[in-house]
């Protein structure tokens, strides 16, 4: 015979629901808007960031800035260069430098491809975003070619004439 239980069992609630969706990795703690402007992204890797404690809580605070950030390949390891992290409101004497140079973490075979593939002519590394992933700080790089003045308005004149396009079927079938 099954034995009964005691109590009603309810379904697992979340972690902590009053924490931060940056913390909780439900929102990016910075993003590299100028970016996609300044360069053509053709190819996107995932790499963990060695921080210290006042770092990570810098990033959790929202106080991490990626726009002149970009990574480096040298001796077989992957660096991160001009990452702009905030010292954190609350520390001590043993507070972060903000501008310093930053490890990053990827696979051997990983790095041995970005070697192979910054050395072409003119393809750099650029960190997109920062986020936490199962509590890890986690840099996305994009293997980025930089952009002419005129890819660059190019670029604006066709997202222009897309967002006029889709305003214009917009007033279509509102007008129905």
């Amino acid at each position: 015979m099954a034995r009964q239980p005691t109590h009603a069992t309810r379904p697992n609630p979340e972690k902590n629901p009053r924490r931060a969706p940056t913390a909780a990795g439900q929102r990016d703690a910075a993003v590299n808007r100028i970016a996609s402007h300044n360069y053509f992204l053709l190819e996107k890797f995932e790499a963990g960031v060695v921080l210290s404690g006042t770092e990570v809580k810098s990033v959790r605070a929202g106080r991490a800035n990626l726009k002149d950030a970009y990574g480096l390949v040298k001796d077989d390891e992957l660096w991160l260069l001009n990452c702009h992290i905030g010292p954190y409101e609350h520390g001590n004497i043993f507070n972060h430098a903000p501008l310093r140079t930053r490890k990053l973490l990827m696979h051997k075979a990983e790095i041995r491809k970005l070697i192979g593939k910054t050395l072409h002519k003119g393809l750099t590394l650029i960190p997109v975003r920062l986020y936490f992933k199962k509590g890890k700080v986690k840099v996305e790089l994009a293997l980025a070619k930089g952009k002419q003045l005129w890819d660059k308005r190019e670029t604006e004149r066709r997202r222009t004439a897309d967002k006029e396009a889709r305003e214009a079927v917009a007033r279509g079938r509102k007008g129905h």
